[in-house]
């Protein structure tokens, strides 16, 4: 085995493998193309494709053998070309296993052919000119089949627009030439063929041989001619002791395909040898099965788009197990009701006097919306903010539209402050607010940061979607309070007017030319707006609008983690911009509900996957600002806008799915990473947070690195990185709120607990519901139901660290939910006593961390605190912590003790600097600013 020039490698016993694909897919079967459907199959034998000069430059006829499912009534069928292997001196199509994985793909529905290709018995490796012919014979005869299947379609029933190479082993080197190979600059490795160009002269001229894919089995190929992102698909299957061709050279391949970005999948069957699946090998069946398995899912997703086509189709919409209530029907108490009270008296309800410039001056909807004039815009940016390499503020002229975002989702989280307080002077001043806005909206119903001339006209990154969203979900907040027909009016207008704009299948509102997009991408929340009108209209257009939106975002070429093929290929960590990321959780769900298709429960189920590795013991999920694959308590921090936006988006899969695990993910995050983000004294939150956090300067845990970061600290606005997370800080917990209950069927579901009062209808008849309590502060609840004469179940859920609780009526257990069926009259009260213990857990980097009922705790860091920047309103700082003193400690196997009547834990933890055990005094991670939350097993 030898290398050429770091391109080529040639080998003993290497087989080719050639694939070629058509089908047109418009009737077909989900399941077809994907397992055996078909029992039987039937074959013509020895059909000539071709002919050319042997290496004793005597004519050779080329010929190949047909295989297809047996009375398969489709049109047109994808092809595969299965061309056996011989290490290019030997070998023949009729091999054993070259026939049994053609039968086993013609099942799948498949048609298959079998193909034999010149061979060379002096071929000895790559120090000839004369072997490297063989390889340029091997390829030219692989092209000539290529194009007798499309001289040939309509005999053979074949869709020529999809055709794939691949091999195996030397199949996947001519395959890869075949495919990669396509210029004549790109034959200098291959001096000796003959004629000297790429398509050769085996046969069947004046059709093009570019393939739709490639499958590389157990080879290697010229990796510098894979130039671009858009070259053919690739799959690519090896092992990790080949002694043939080395793994190394495979991994050349993996590395140039994920360096120059062309889509590509990965297979490795970890200690075995070259192609496990020929027949008579131990344990061939397995890997045969396997191996027709990965070949088939690639077609189907990656190179036909199959799947990707299909995801979107519509089977059976599933009904949501449970329904949100109209905002104003869930009312806060207790702690929950002071904590938005507060923010009502600090930067929620005082954002616009902070960053006046921002909020108010700039008057985006209406009189300052955006025209080709418009080259520059104080978006609140001061400085460069971290997160990235920009020395200057140049980048922000992208994010003109950045101003829509602060302002409302500021006041969406405004007004429904407002609303659960019962505040008369903040309502009365949203009340002349949303008077104004209205009047900003164009006569055929736009309402938006455009005027004429830009309004939906881009091929770039824009806030045209994003700033519609923003708006119109707190209008949505607005008119479920006050019932006032004029601003639902004019949201089904705004709604209408976008749908017009840009149809339904014959648009591409998330068209970019370039894959870095913000704003374009923080648009496909438009869907939130679109499930609200749906439920407020019952017209099922909004529903399909919605999957349509998902299916072009997912079409496009942006780098966002969200899109479909994305979630499909396991192998693909999220790496985003996180609250992109995680807002999009929640449109994924709705098309999959909306649709009932599987491909689309697949995609979720992945996405839910892999956001559990990115969460961190507090329920954080990591985007500082960007995701980077999995969660890490000390060196990963998360945005108080992704806190915000995936419990919206747990929220909305609670309701959907009914599940309990929703409410226990909703929980951990905003009673532990949200409330540890906010200062407990000030009226301001950090940008970015650690669950380990050993400093607020600034940087990430006294990293000065990046002189840039200025995001972890606390600050009542942020201006300096942007206005986008205090926005959200005012809205997280009147979200939490609206969704503490849901009604379903002949159900009340307290889904989240804490001190709260819903006041709805069941069977028609008006039911109110107090829950008293300071959870999870404390761990008794109180729930007084007042109802008359009637009969509903009322379910509390149960949280999932609860494995002791009272209850002092019969209940029973079912799905997660502490169910109590009775028929409710007068007023009744319920109490439930859940009795928490220590709990000792693992994050997911194997790290300890203590949690007591639903509570994490953390072993507070004292610190020094220095006062910043202060605003035009007094009273309002940045605020900077540096430790006193840190001691990072260890978890050495010690117990946990509660103190009486407190939320207060002591135990010994190892400090490794000293060598000795301390003790330490654990509590909430809410009360903390600096903390230690996670410990290394000593």
């Amino acid at each position: 085995m030898k290398i050429l020039n770091g391109r080529y490698i040639m080998i003993k016993k290497i087989g080719l493998f050639a694939l070629g694909l058509a089908g047109f897919f418009q009737h077909a079967k989900a399941q077809r193309y994907l397992a055996s459907t078909f029992t039987l199959v039937d074959s013509v034998v020895n059909i000539q494709y071709g002919s050319a000069p042997d290496y004793k430059n005597k004519k050779q006829n080329l010929l190949l053998d047909f295989y297809e499912p047996r009375d398969d009534k489709a049109a047109k069928r994808p092809l595969v070309i299965y061309v056996h292997g011989g290490g290019f001196t030997e070998g023949t199509r009729k091999w054993p296993s070259v026939k049994i994985m053609c039968e086993k793909m013609a099942q799948r529905g498949y048609a298959v052919a079998s193909i034999d290709y010149r061979l060379d018995p002096t071929f000895k490796g790559f120090y000839s000119n004369t072997d490297r012919r063989a390889i340029a014979d091997a390829m030219h005869d692989l092209k000539a089949a290529i194009r007798f299947f499309k001289a040939n379609q309509a005999k053979y029933r074949i869709d020529t627009v999809n055709i794939i190479t691949g091999g195996e082993s030397a199949g996947a080197i001519t395959a890869m030439a075949a495919a990669y190979n396509d210029k004549p600059h790109e034959l200098k490795n291959l001096p000796k063929a003959n004629p000297y160009n790429t398509e050769g002269a085996s046969g069947n001229p004046g059709f093009s041989t570019r393939p739709k894919g490639v499958l590389c089995l157990c080879g290697t190929g010229d990796t510098s001619a894979i130039e671009k992102p858009t070259d053919p698909p690739l799959l690519i299957v090896h092992n990790t002791i080949d002694p043939f061709v080395p793994f190394e050279l495979a991994d050349m391949v993996i590395k140039r395909a994920k360096n120059i970005g062309i889509n590509h999948q990965v297979i490795i069957y970890k200690g075995k040898s070259h192609c496990p699946w020929y027949y008579g090998l131990p344990n061939w069946q397995k890997y045969m099965d396997s191996t027709v398995n990965h070949m088939s899912r690639f077609i189907y997703d990656k190179v036909l788009d199959f799947g990707e086509k299909n995801a979107f189709k519509k089977i059976s919409a599933i009904p949501e197990k449970y329904h949100e209530l109209p905002f104003s029907a869930v009312k806060p108490g207790g702690w929950l009701k002071a904590q938005i009270q507060d923010n009502l008296n600090g930067y929620t309800g005082h954002l616009d006097s902070l960053v006046p410039d921002l909020a108010i001056k700039d008057d985006i909807y209406g009189r300052d919306r955006l025209t080709k004039k418009v080259k520059s815009k104080d978006v609140g940016a001061q400085g460069g903010g971290g997160g990235g390499n920009e020395e200057d503020t140049s980048w922000q002229v992208q994010f003109l539209w950045w101003n829509s975002e602060t302002q409302s989702n500021w006041r969406d989280g405004y007004i429904r402050s407002a609303i659960l307080a019962n505040d008369k002077e903040h309502l009365s001043r949203i009340a002349k607010y949303v008077k104004r806005i209205l009047s900003t909206q164009d006569a055929d119903g736009y309402l938006g940061i455009y005027d004429k001339e830009l309004r939906y006209k881009f091929d770039q990154e824009n806030g045209e979607l994003w700033a519609k969203a923003t708006l119109l979900r707190g209008l949505l907040a607005w008119y479920d309070y006050t019932k006032d027909k004029t601003v639902l009016n004019a949201v089904i207008k705004a709604v209408d007017n976008v749908m017009i704009n840009w149809p339904i299948n014959k648009s591409q509102p998330f068209l970019a030319m370039k894959p870095d997009v913000s704003g374009l991408s923080h648009g496909l929340t438009f869907t939130d707006v679109l499930e609200s009108v749906y439920r407020l209209t019952g017209n099922q257009k909004y529903n399909d609008y919605l999957v349509f939106l998902y299916k072009d975002f997912s079409a496009q070429a942006i780098n966002e983690d969200a899109q479909y093929k994305k979630l499909r290929d396991t192998s693909f960590l999220l790496k985003g911009h996180g609250v992109h990321t995680y807002e999009h959780l929640r449109t994924v769900a709705a098309a999959y509900y909306l649709s009932g298709n599987p491909e689309l429960k697949i995609a979720l189920k992945n996405f839910l996957d892999k956001i559990e590795l990115a969460t961190t013991a507090s329920g954080g999920p990591v985007s500082d600002e960007w995701v980077g694959n999995r969660a890490d308590a000390t060196n990963r921090g998360y945005e108080y806008c992704s806190l915000h936006e995936l419990l919206h988006s747990y929220a909305s899969l609670s309701s959907k799915s009914g599940s309990s695990e929703y409410g226990s993910k909703i929980e951990k995050l905003f009673f532990n990473a949200a409330q540890g983000a906010r200062h407990p004294n000030e009226s301001c939150i950090a940008y970015l947070k650690t669950d380990n956090s050993y400093a607020m300067e600034g940087w990430r845990n006294l990293d000065s690195a990046d002189k840039h970061q200025v995001r972890y600290k606390y600050s009542p606005v942020h201006q300096d990185a942007a206005v986008c997370c205090v926005p959200n800080a005012g809205r997280i917990a009147p979200y939490y709120v609206q969704n503490m209950w849901l009604k379903g069927g002949n159900s009340l579901v307290a889904s989240l607990l804490g001190p709260s009062e819903v006041n709805t209808t069941i069977n028609g008849k008006p039911v109110i519901v107090k829950q008293t309590t300071e959870y999870p502060y404390t761990n008794s609840l109180t729930f007084e139901v007042s109802a008359t004469n009637n009969k509903f179940d009322l379910k509390i859920r149960k949280p999932e660290w609860a494995d002791k609780f009272t209850v002092s009526e019969k209940y029973r257990e079912e799905d997660g939910f502490i169910v109590i069926s009775k028929n409710w009259n007068g007023r009744q009260k319920i109490k439930i006593d859940f009795m928490p213990e220590v709990k000792i857990n693992r994050d997911v980097n194997n790290e300890v961390y203590f949690t007591y009922g639903a509570l994490v705790l953390a072993n507070p860091i004292a610190a020094n605190e220095a006062k910043g920047k202060s605003f035009p309103l007094p009273g309002y700082y940045d605020y900077r912590y540096t430790p006193q003193e840190l001691t990072v400690y260890q978890y050495a196997g010690n117990k946990v003790t509660k103190q009486a009547g407190k939320n207060e834990f002591t135990t010994e933890l190892y400090d490794a600097a000293s060598g000795q055990t301390k003790t330490v005094m654990l509590q909430p991670i809410s009360n903390t600013i600096l903390r230690q939350v996670t410990f290394k097993q000593k």
